[in-house]
């Protein structure tokens, strides 16, 4: 389920954008793909987006500091 803030940052796009994307996205598909490998690179864009959009929004945890939350050195 997308947060409120992550929604407005998908919601930017117009339907023709996102069509436009997922067709690209399955043109680059070898001629063997599968439904699963369609939802994955769908799954993987919209993840890569958000993520994007939460790093403009300022909305990231410094490396470091999850590093430190693990007990791991940086």
């Amino acid at each position: 389920m997308l947060s409120g803030n992550a929604s407005e940052g998908l919601a930017m796009q117009t339907a023709m954008d996102i069509k436009q994307a997922a067709h690209q996205l399955i043109d680059q598909l070898p001629t063997d793909a599968t439904w699963d490998d369609v939802v994955y690179r769908l799954v993987e864009r919209r993840e890569i987006e958000m993520g994007l959009a939460d790093s403009e929004a300022g909305r990231t945890t410094p490396v470091e500091d999850v590093m430190k939350d693990f007990g791991l050195e940086p």
